[in-house]
């Protein structure tokens, strides 16, 4: 398929997609299935057939009569020869028909179009046409928008019968060698855009060339190899023209062809240029001069590809970023760097997507001194996408001396920023788009002060923290698809409207934090992992109160179809809107007086039976036989028992929770502070042996094992060893050897069916909760020392070697 036909037909398919039913019959794809005639049971629902790629040589009244829905139909590369006068009396609707590719011979005698009065899309190119004569036919398509056509060729008069048509884009391809134009043929037609695409190694015409210059406002020349001199010349020739939108697409020229022709388009009165799909050859070792006066406003270059090995790249970029537009594009480019002016720059845009650029751009490097770029002053609008970006401190020093920056979009790289040099954005920035980046909850303190907008979709955000940079001016926020736990606090967006939090780890949102919002109009958290609790009652008052008509305040966007609970098990998946939660089992007073007024009644009924029973006698000789019991089997310990075992505890914690394990646990337990030996694998595993040999090491000379309890434990497979290995000890030393820390909530739903002895542990034994208030981190410490607390035979030893 030729890339015209290819373009038609995809313009075509996205129209009938938009349009299109969902009957799942209205599509029929019958391509390549070897049909010589339509098949007589097509579906009536039918809104899109593809017959293309068939052996169909004629078209019959009634062929389509069962398919009065047809909108979009291709018979594209068959052998059509003729089609009946009457084929699509019994479709109405028809509005794309692609024709191409066949042996149709006359283009005055489609007598068929009379009953196509509807169509939007007419492809009938790649046919045996010798001459391009229209009929009268063709002044029926009054809505036609597109067409292509091809001929051998070309006079005046053949487009007379459509003189009347308004279209969008002409398409004419010349297929033959031989194909010749006679000028001013093109005088009847109306379109805003004229695509003519070559085929082979063809050389376009003079006259043709210099009529659509000269009648349209749009021109695109496709797939060309040669004949750029004689462009180039006949550009300088009409330095005014009606063109003010030129394309060249699907093209294999040369470097010094494609500077000369852009360094005359420069000097036109072509205001748009975009080259797509370019191979270019013969590149530069030395700068080439770049035109510095220029009436066009837009340069693009799309699918650039580059032939030589050799070449200066740096004489390319200069070449690129000194034309002098006001919007300059090099976009899907595998370009890795790109330099800096040599002049103050007019240029308003730049957007440099789904290229390979790095932190490098823009910037210099003389002797040992790094140089930012100062000449981009008036550039308004940045676009970075796609790229292979790492730092946002280093991104801002590059872009520092844009004065003029708003509108920033780094969506899409792998940006970082880890708080500890500061950022120096320019001042102007209003509009901020950081998407689908690695940016944590630091990148609030390398923001630009005048931000209005911030787009920090798909990032790994999961708290926002109290000491960043005042955003005075931000109004939305986007922050979804983060990690977030609960509600921001606005304290540093006094101004904020806008706060989008969908797909994030909010359970129980807490409402009250919106308080410090005073502005705020829109808020979704759609598509969190909720809890519905006592905790919850607050946030669901809150969506029910946003539906109401009389509601002024927060707007909560998608209530209530995309808020579900996910815990309890019992209401999984039921709707927010759909859960009651008693007050009386979150009220404290109610509950209080419902279960404190007959449990004092029967308490003292208790109190009173027992003494009169002497129970409490009984009960303080079963308290002294316990202890006694206890005692008896903790001397069972005997020394020779303990030989070998060095340390107080093993602990076993996952990687990414080392940071309050070295800065909290440790201290705590080890030195002055609680004179305990702790074994963990960043100090005591040996070089050399595996990491199960590790593991079983230190469990042996550890007199009990502690689990640092969280989310991230609970994914680690060594962490599963660990324990599989800590429970099998625990037979030895008894319950008391393992040691159960809870660094965060850790729902039993969220433990994996391989942990079976973790949740059997987790409902037997009493666990330690790390607290998150500061007044109880001491009492804390106090019992996870107590329950460590040992005699060792080898500890002093082993203090000593150390």
């Amino acid at each position: 398929m030729t890339p015209v036909t290819a373009a038609l037909w995809a313009a075509a398919m996205l129209m009938g997609l938009q349009g299109s039913s969902s009957f799942p019959d209205s599509r029929v794809d019958l391509s390549s299935k070897n049909l010589s005639s339509v098949p007589r049971d097509l579906p009536w629902k039918a809104e899109s057939i593809d017959l293309s790629c068939n052996h169909i040589q004629l078209l019959h009244r009634g062929d389509f009569k069962n398919t009065p829905l047809l909108r979009f139909l291709n018979i594209s590369w068959n052998s059509l020869k003729d089609i009946d006068e009457e084929t699509f009396l019994d479709t109405p609707l028809l509005k794309d028909l692609d024709l191409s590719h066949n042996g149709l011979r006359n283009l005055s005698g489609q007598r068929y179009l009379l009953h196509t009065e509807n169509l939007l899309v007419l492809n009938l190119a790649f046919n045996k046409f010798l001459t391009m004569t229209l009929g009268s036919e063709f002044s029926s398509l009054v809505k036609l928008e597109t067409l292509a056509l091809g001929a051998q060729n070309i006079s005046l008069g053949d487009f007379k019968n459509i003189a009347k048509v308004k279209l969008r884009t002409l398409t004419l391809s010349l297929e033959n060698k031989s194909w010749s134009y006679t000028a001013g043929s093109l005088i009847d037609v109306q379109a805003q855009r004229l695509q003519i695409a070559l085929t082979g190694s063809q050389i376009l015409d003079h006259d043709l060339v210099a009529d659509a210059l000269s009648l349209f406002a749009e021109v695109e020349l496709m797939n060309l190899r040669s004949g750029y001199k004689d462009l180039s010349e006949q550009l300088i020739e009409r330095v005014e023209t009606l063109t003010s939108h030129l394309y060249l697409t699907n093209i294999y020229i040369s470097w010094k062809d494609l500077t000369d022709c852009v360094n005359i388009l420069l000097r036109t009165s072509i205001t748009h240029l975009r080259i797509s799909d370019v191979t270019m050859y013969n590149m530069p070792f030395q700068e080439t001069i770049v035109t510095q006066t220029s009436k066009m406003k837009s340069f693009t270059v799309r699918k650039a590809v580059v032939k030589d090995f050799f070449f200066s790249q740096e004489a390319v970029y200069n070449f690129f970023i000194n034309i002098p537009v006001e919007s300059l594009a090099m976009v899907e480019m595998p370009m890795i760097h790109m330099t800096c002016p040599k002049s103050h720059s007019p240029i308003l845009q730049l957007d440099f997507s789904n290229c390979a650029l790095s932190d490098s751009i823009f910037s210099r490097v003389e002797g040992e001194e790094i140089l930012e770029c100062e000449k981009l002053d008036n550039v308004r609008k940045l676009n970075l996408v796609g790229n292979n970006f790492r730092s946002l401190q280093m991104l801002s020093k590059r872009v520092q001396y844009m004065k003029s920056l708003r509108h920033l979009d780094l969506s899409i790289n792998s940006l970082v920023y880890d708080g500890l040099l500061e950022c120096f954005w320019p001042p102007n920035i209003t509009n901020m788009t950081l998407s689908s980046n690695g940016l944590t909850g630091s990148v609030f303190k390398c923001l630009p002060k005048a931000t209005e907008n911030l787009d920090l979709q798909n990032n790994q955000v999961s708290v926002i923290p109290s000491s960043i940079l005042k955003l005075r001016n931000l109004s939305s926020l986007n922050l979804n698809s983060n990690r977030l736990r609960d509600l921001p606090v606005c304290t540093g967006f006094p101004l904020l409207s806008e706060l989008l939090l969908k797909s994030n780890s909010l359970h129980a949102p807490s409402v009250n934090k919106l308080e410090s919002c005073p502005e705020l109009k829109t808020l979704d958290v759609s598509y969190n992992p909720f809890t519905c609790t006592c905790a919850l009652r607050s946030f669901i008052s809150l969506g029910i109160k946003s539906k109401r008509r009389s509601h002024t305040g927060i707007q909560l966007l998608s209530w209530p179809k995309d808020y579900y609970c996910t815990y309890p098990e019992a209401v999984r998946d039921f709707s927010l809107k759909d859960i009651s939660i008693p007050e009386v089992s979150c009220n404290v007073g109610l509950l209080a007086a419902a279960i404190l007024g007959p449990a004092v009644i029967v308490m003292i009924a208790i109190v009173t039976m027992c003494h009169h029973l002497d129970v409490p006698w009984y009960m303080g000789m079963i308290w002294q036989w316990t202890r006694a019991k206890h005692r008896a089997r903790m001397l069972q310990v005997r020394p020779e028992d303990l030989l070998g075992v060095e340390f107080h505890a093993f602990v076993s914690y996952s990687q990414h929770d080392s940071d309050w394990v070295q800065n909290s646990l440790l201290p705590n337990l080890e030195g002055p502070a609680g004179g305990l030996q702790i074994c963990h694998h960043e100090k005591s595993f040996v070089p050399g042996k595996t990491i199960i040999e590790n593991i079983i090491t230190c469990l042996e000379k550890s007199r009990r094992s502690v689990f640092v309890l969280s989310a991230n434990f609970v994914k680690s497979e060594w962490c599963h060893y660990e324990l599989y290995f800590a429970s099998h000890q625990r037979l030895a030393w008894g319950p008391d050897s393992v040691v159960l820390v809870l660094l965060e909530p850790l729902p039993q739903y969220l433990i994996p069916s391989k942990y079976n002895q973790l949740k059997s542990m987790m409902n037997r034994h009493t666990y330690l909760e790390w607290p998150q208030e500061r007044a109880k981190h001491r009492l804390f410490w106090a019992n996870l020392r107590a329950a460590l607390q040992a005699d060792l035979p080898n500890a002093s030893v082993t203090h000593e070697e150390e």
